[in-house]
């Protein structure tokens, strides 16, 4: 059974009361809290939080690879997405996992300490691993090309915060699905319908039959 707290993840005690899922395909959103991972800790970014919407599920550093966790996966991050109807609640789950780094400066780019167990957590919420908008966009796209559409998004999967639908989140920038994921590409999987979105949807298979990244790209 799924844990609604990530194991080994810290706690800061949150208010938010946060609402009903409304069900749908299990999706996780990644946004940038637009802070210095050196120099800004998970705790002191999820401090901003802590009695205040909007909120996150998690905040992690992937620089030092701490994690801290404000509400239950069982709740929805009202407000955060920022978009009317806030799809926060749509999905049978929507994990909202804020990393601490800059939409200018793909975290992708540097180690990624600490993400596996990340992925295992959403992993056993069902969360696919798949990213059907492609890749996120830099942050100087307009926000009608940064979207995914509706479809993609009914989908479920990985998702940055500016492809949600609705979003003119500039985060998390020029991120590698393929490298936070943690395996390799299998191909095309086909074309999107509408003119901004991106031409390809990516697949991410785990190695080995196994729920951790490929070897090729564990990260320490």
């Amino acid at each position: 059974m799924a844990n609604a707290w990530m194991p080994g993840a810290g706690r800061v005690h949150c208010t938010t009361t946060g609402g009903l899922y409304r069900g749908g395909a299990p999706r996780a959103v990644w946004l940038t809290a637009e802070a210095d991972p050196t120099t800004h800790s998970a705790r002191t970014i999820a401090g901003r939080y802590s009695d205040k919407e909007p909120t996150a599920h998690l905040v992690w550093n992937p620089v030092t690879g701490e994690t801290v966790q404000l509400l239950p996966a069982t709740v929805p991050a009202i407000g955060r997405l920022g978009c009317d109807p806030d799809p926060a609640r749509e999905g049978r789950i929507c994990l909202v996992i804020e990393v601490i780094g800059q939409a200018s400066d793909p975290f992708t780019d540097r180690p990624l300490t600490g993400v596996d167990p990340i992925l295992s957590w959403l992993d056993s919420w069902e969360v696919a691993r798949t990213w059907p908008a492609g890749p996120p966009p830099p942050p100087d796209r307009p926000p009608y090309q940064r979207t995914a559409t509706a479809r993609l998004w009914a989908l479920g999967g990985h998702f940055g915060h500016s492809q949600v639908p609705g979003s003119r989140a500039a985060g998390p920038g020029a991120i590698s699905p393929d490298r936070l994921l943690g395996s390799h590409l299998p191909g095309l999987l086909g074309k999107t319908e509408e003119h901004n979105a991106p031409a390809t949807a990516h697949a991410f298979v785990p190695s080995d039959n196994t729920t951790g990244p490929h070897p090729a790209m564990a990260h320490t």
